[in-house]
């Protein structure tokens, strides 16, 4: 039963998280006839319809476009209402039983063509419904799915597949003919070749109004285009020649980068570039959907982050590659961690091998490289300097869009290489300088962290930490400091000595528990200054 309904199970496996990446699997999957219907009389006559069908199944998923994101109770027996009645609102006509009326439709309508055939149908829904745990029940019975909550679906469009070979394709032209429309299974094309002005100005009016809504984070927005199936990403290992792997990290995309960009203790510069690079790409991509004739700004996703360790590089590569995948720019959005060496290997070629699979591994997310510098070797004849015009080879060609590629280090080395490497210079136009934390803003990212774990400082345990992290940023050595880093390995220090403090006094409940105390706080190691030599 389960191979047989595995088009519709795996339909009813989704969330509001995954279904979006689970369409566009499906518009890929030549197994399976998928088609696009700008409306399915007479039930779902004005809404976008996406038709899946395998062999013994189907699936229709339904876009409602309601603008009611304002929270909504349904009322709804056994048998499904036609009608919404909602405190406050006008009653209208209830999307979930048009969908399963066009489901009932579609069955009966099939009957000849396979008397076994099962129909399902998919609601994604810009309302709000509270109580869609009670009504999971009834809406299976009637052999539909409601996933509620989503913002702007009028701006989704997905891949489908055309494949006329298929034999399953009858099942959709069997509901087509029953409802007297026909598909459209490419992308929607303007009516003239021309931009038209006013229509332009609209969308532009447009977009920027819903460019200004999104000062706030929008989770359903973030949530629903991250990636989280672990099998689309690689294992992160790469064999530099038959005796050597080298281990790659591989960092997946987040499900909200927005709101962990926003999170993030300073780096306002940062932020705001950011947000201009997204900008422009997400621009780009609606003119590329509305306007497909028209000329497009070139865009390099290909940045240089320059800062000392622990200064964030790191966690912003990381919400970078999620932003870009949200914007449509990149395919996956996941980061691929590297350094020298990850390409300097012993045999002849190493650095050829490794740099094809890394680029592999990273091709639809973020390629960084960490130190990037230490690949400008001294010698003429470092491996390195290889591995960096490989690089520019690749960046060169103009088939390499669906990836990004990060280089990290140190500002001056860093601004080296590029100003001894014209060809990087030029490849590589967004550069982020990321600066050393303030005392305050140390304090600020200790609050978060130790917020993570519930734990809170007494005022004499905060006043004893402030004064130590203040006495040990004034003697730091610039080029060795931690920075946000510093913080973290403090922090865990302080950990294990609460921890060792609880198991001996045994905390009466659960405050005391999680109340950090003065005698928590262990000194802070602090770097003693290097000794001058002479006057």
């Amino acid at each position: 039963m389960r191979k047989a309904n595995r088009l519709i199970n795996d339909f009813k496996n989704q969330t509001k998280t995954t279904i979006w990446k689970h369409l566009d699997a499906m518009g890929m999957n030549y197994a399976v006839y998928s088609t696009h219907l700008n409306g399915l009389p007479p039930f779902l006559t004005d809404y976008d319809i996406y038709l899946y069908c395998y062999s013994t199944n189907v699936v229709i998923v339904c876009l409602d476009c309601c603008g009611h994101c304002d929270a909504q109770t349904y009322e709804e027996s056994e048998t499904l209402g036609s009608f919404i009645l909602a405190d406050g609102c006008e009653p209208r006509i209830s999307v979930v039983w048009r969908l399963a009326e066009a489901v009932r439709l579609a069955k009966t309508c099939l009957q000849d063509k396979n008397p076994d055939i099962n129909v399902y149908g998919l609601l994604l829904t810009e309302a709000e419904i509270l109580n869609t745990y009670e009504l999971d029940g009834i809406w299976d019975a009637h052999h539909i799915m409601v996933i509620d909550g989503f913002t702007r679906l009028k701006h989704r469009k997905f891949k489908v597949n055309s494949d006329n070979d298929l034999t399953c394709k009858d099942y959709a032209w069997a509901i087509i003919d029953t409802t007297h429309d026909k598909p459209t299974n490419e992308e929607p094309v303007t009516k003239s070749q021309q931009i038209d002005d006013d229509e332009f100005t609209r969308l532009m009016e447009e977009f920027i109004k819903e460019d200004k809504d999104d000062d706030e984070p929008d989770l359903e927005e973030t949530e629903e285009d991250c990636v989280t199936d672990d099998t689309l990403f690689p294992d992160g290992v790469i064999e530099q020649n038959q005796n050597i792997s080298v281990k790659v990290e591989i960092l997946h995309p987040i499900a909200n980068p927005r709101e962990e960009l926003d999170k993030l203790v300073g780096c306002t510069d940062i932020k705001r570039r950011m947000d201009e690079l997204v900008a422009l790409t997400s621009y780009n991509k609606m003119m590329r959907e509305q306007f497909p004739n028209a000329k497009q700004h070139e865009v390099s996703l290909h940045s240089v982050f320059l800062g000392r360790p622990g200064t964030g590089k790191t966690t912003v590569c990381k919400i970078y590659g999620s932003l870009l995948h949200q914007a449509g720019a990149l395919s996956k959005g996941h980061v691929v961690v590297c350094d020298r060496g990850t390409f300097i290997g012993t045999l002849w070629g190493d650095e050829e091998r490794s740099m094809k699979q890394v680029l592999e591994m990273a091709r639809g997310g973020v390629l960084m490289i960490d130190e990037a510098y230490l690949l400008n070797g001294k010698h003429e004849h470092d491996p390195g300097r290889l591995v960096i015009q490989l690089l520019m080879n690749i960046l060169a060609d103009e088939t390499q869009r669906d990836i990004a590629v990060v280089l990290c280090g140190y500002k001056e080395p860093m601004m080296k290489l590029l100003d001894t490497n014209p060809g990087l210079q030029s490849r590589f136009p967004n550069k982020f300088e990321f600066t050393d934390f303030t005392v305050d803003e140390l304090l600020e990212i200790t609050k978060r962290r130790v917020k993570d774990y519930d734990y809170k400082f007494t005022v004499p345990a905060w006043e004893k930490y402030r004064g130590m992290l203040d006495q040990a940023y004034q003697v730091r050595e610039p080029e060795t400091w931690g920075n946000a880093r510093f913080v973290s390995n403090q922090l865990e220090r302080i950990y294990i000595q609460h921890a060792s403090r609880c198991v001996r006094q045994r905390p009466k409940d659960k405050n005391e528990l999680l109340m950090l105390t003065p005698e928590d706080i262990v000194p802070i190691e602090i770097p003693r200054q290097k000794t001058r030599i002479g006057f």
